[in-house]
């Protein structure tokens, strides 16, 4: 195989890990925490709240680490795994939105001297 078909934008894959856990018990939030330390020891990186990614170079290799994810399920809380192809990363839209914000009024300073 020419290392052009190995490594090609086809064939490269992302690995999507969603989440919501409950933390309304410190039992629960110790589950949640473990659940993402976990993630991180396995090479996972935080995209946004709740969200990891982890790049691999094959699909053989996102099967893998989508096994790991599910090994380490916990007991509650809703986990969403989705594996999408380099290509199909590579075309998301990324915006950065922020509140408008209504500038504090400015004080006058006293002068002591």
């Amino acid at each position: 195989m020419i290392i052009a078909e190995r490594y090609n934008a086809y064939r490269i894959m992302w690995v999507l890990v969603l989440y919501d856990l409950p933390t309304e018990t410190k039992k629960m939030r110790k589950e949640a925490q473990n659940f993402r330390d976990k993630l991180i020891k396995d090479g996972f990186t935080l995209f946004q709240f709740s969200m990891y990614v982890r790049h691999c170079p094959s699909r053989e290799n996102a099967q893998v680490h989508i096994n790991r994810v599910k090994q380490n399920l916990p007991q509650y809380g809703n986990i969403a795994i989705m594996c999408l192809t380099d290509k199909q990363f590579g075309d998301m839209e990324f915006f950065y939105c922020q509140r408008e914000t209504v500038a504090p009024e400015t004080y006058v300073q006293l002068e002591l001297f």
